[in-house]
């Protein structure tokens, strides 16, 4: 098979595409014809060496595809050769062909092609718990998303949207929030040229209840100031770089919490709940209340390239490698 290898931490540059043998087949597992793999911002971590786990050399990288299944190990009933899925992997998904537990695979619904499929267990999986468990948003309340164009901020103003709650979408650019009102955006704000929070504070009077917040440096300060008695902050990632601190005083004068989101711990320390995650999620898919939005779909062979558009923030949604 081939495989986009890394062999030391660095750049996109420093990984290579090689021929690789098949990896083995164990009980409980599946083997996959990859069609499609999509980039996360942890995959940028990952390769550098900055992610809280670090895989020993030399791995492949990628945590989420979708294909078709070319077969099955021992003990596996409910998926057979053939059937279109999506799939979740420790790593390994930057490749032509992976193998990955049978519990983290999913038959793919009708009408959601392999890269949308690709692209949809990290970014929704995340947003969903993030929040419906951490956040408790509710219907009626007011949700403020940061870095609303990108994977995972996109699908937190669609599930936002679902939920019932009023969503203002925060981005970078005009183009970008035009993707995020498509989405179901209530209101934009262009943080590149207004004043996050004195723009929060016209179209949230009384703050807003909960902030999902994937980007961290000054825009979470900023965010912080914004929040309604009893707000909730969810904490998903630090996408501008640098890691905020709480001012404590903040948090008891308003009663603020903040929580963070680490979807990928839930396969190890919380199963049952990222399965049923997925499961409500395919409920709103099927409702047509979510729409994956892929902005790129790049072979395998440009990987740098698909990685780099992720990287460089040139991308709106998801950015997706294709194997032909």
């Amino acid at each position: 098979m081939r495989a986009v290898l890394c062999k030391r931490f660095g750049p996109p540059e420093d990984l290579s595409l090689e021929e690789v043998p098949g990896l083995p087949l164990g009980e409980g597992q599946v083997r996959i014809a990859v069609k499609a793999a999509s980039i996360n911002f942890a995959d940028t971590l990952v390769i550098q060496g900055k992610y809280q786990e670090k895989p020993p050399f030399p791995f492949v990288p990628g945590f989420e595809c979708a294909g078709t299944v070319m077969e099955v190990g021992p003990g596996v009933r409910h998926l057979k050769p053939g059937l279109r899925v999506m799939a979740l992997a420790p790593k390994g998904a930057f490749a032509t062909e992976t193998v990955t537990d049978a519990t983290a695979v999913i038959p793919l619904p009708d009408g959601m092609d392999f890269a949308e499929g690709a692209s949809f267990p990290v970014a929704y999986g995340t947003s969903h718990i993030g929040l419906v468990d951490r956040g408790q948003l509710k219907a009626g309340e007011t949700l403020l998303v940061l870095g609303a164009a990108g994977g995972v901020g996109l699908t937190a103003v669609e599930i936002g949207k679902a939920l019932g709650a009023r969503v203002i979408a925060a981005a970078s650019s005009a183009d970008k929030l035009e993707v995020a009102r498509a989405h179901g955006a209530d209101a934009v704000i262009d943080y590149s040229t207004e004043d996050l929070k004195a723009r929060v504070k016209e179209l949230a009077p009384k703050g807003v209840d909960v902030v999902y917040d994937p980007v961290g440096g000054d825009l979470f300060d900023a965010a912080l100031r914004c929040m309604a008695w009893n707000g909730r902050i969810v904490v998903v990632g630090f996408a501008g770089g640098r890691i905020p601190s709480v001012p404590a005083n903040l948090l008891l004068v308003k009663q603020i919490a903040v929580a963070g989101v680490y979807w990928g711990a839930h396969q190890k320390n919380d199963p049952k709940r990222l399965a049923g995650s997925l499961m409500e999620l395919m409920g709103l898919y099927m409702a047509g209340k979510l729409k994956p939005h892929v902005s790129h779909r790049v072979p395998l062979e440009r990987y740098a390239e698909a990685f780099h558009l992720l990287m460089d923030r040139k991308a709106t949604g998801k950015v997706v490698l294709t194997m032909e």
